[in-house]
């Protein structure tokens, strides 16, 4: 008899292969439920950052940020006439909102996103295009008596795909 075939035919090691799986998942959440911390409401008057999801680094043409409930999307069409036209939506009806273009070395002034619908979850604002590819989006929006901000890269304002730049090149053709 050959050593797998007497490995698999112990009832210890079948019963070990068969526990060993739900063990670990059992130990996973464990271990999770303990050390994570429990979610808290945020304070009136405090300021809590945004979390810049990754579709905020390339060209996706929007970009979304999130802190637990507060979740923003900021949609672009891209640079026309050396203006960048973006649109803020929220799932939460937002108090106020102010952005910027942050370029090297200055420190520019934050404007106000003007409310698009009644209920505060559409804004809209026109900025300058920016001028280098270091330049930053600076964002802070105001919900509920809480401030959220968040800074992200503009790689995001073109929606640039290999879809689009392989059609480009069939219709060149």
């Amino acid at each position: 008899m050959s050593t797998v075939t007497r490995l698999l035919t112990n009832k210890h090691v079948v019963i070990a292969m068969l526990v060993a799986p739900v063990l670990a998942i059992i130990a996973y959440f464990a271990v999770d439920a303990s050390v994570s911390e429990p979610p808290q409401a945020a304070q009136s008057g405090q300021s809590y950052p945004l979390a810049v999801r990754s579709n905020c680094r390339y060209t996706s043409g929007f970009c979304q940020l999130e802190n637990g409930d507060i979740k923003l999307k900021l949609e672009s069409d891209g640079v026309q006439n050396d203006r960048l036209t973006l649109r803020l939506a929220s799932a939460l009806p937002l108090e106020g909102a102010r952005i910027s273009m942050a370029h090297t070395g200055t420190e520019p002034q934050p404007q106000s996103m003007q409310a698009t619908d009644e209920t505060g979850k559409a804004w809209q604002v026109s900025l300058p295009a920016p001028t280098d590819a270091q330049a930053q989006i600076r964002l802070a929006v105001s919900v509920d008596g809480s401030y959220y901000f968040a800074e992200a890269p503009t790689t995001f304002i073109e929606h640039k795909t290999f879809y689009s730049e392989h059609q480009k090149a069939q219709d060149a053709s």
